[in-house]
């Protein structure tokens, strides 16, 4: 399988851009940790530390405290392309991920971005 070359772009250079996408529709850096939270277990200081040390992409996502059971709930197209039929597993945690952003910079409520409300 060839490596994506985001896998080892910096996280910390990918993460002001999602902070930058959301806040230009109205939303906060909070959320966005929110949901990186949610997602993968990681608390502030533990992503602070990713950020600090310029861990990879790849190894943000390998090395999460605790990837949400949930996250198979996330469903929809990034960037043209089912999440949920994304068969290498690493790039499926990465548009799980896009899915959220975009959705929080789509306005949508917090609740059912971390698919805590019931389906309507």
């Amino acid at each position: 399988m060839a490596k994506h070359r985001i896998y080892s772009m910096s996280f910390g250079t990918i993460y002001p851009l999602y902070i930058a996408k959301v806040e230009k529709k109205g939303r906060t850096k909070a959320e966005v940790d929110e949901i990186i939270s949610w997602l993968f277990g990681y608390d502030e200081a533990s992503l602070k530390m990713v950020l600090d040390k310029g861990k990879s992409f790849e190894d943000f996502i390998e090395e999460s405290p605790k990837k949400n059971p949930l996250r198979s709930l996330i469903t929809g197209k990034v960037c043209g392309v089912q999440v949920e039929t994304i068969e290498d597993p690493l790039m499926r945690e990465i548009r799980y991920l896009d899915k959220l952003i975009d959705e929080l910079a789509k306005g949508k409520p917090m609740e059912k971005i971390l698919r805590s409300a019931p389906p309507t």
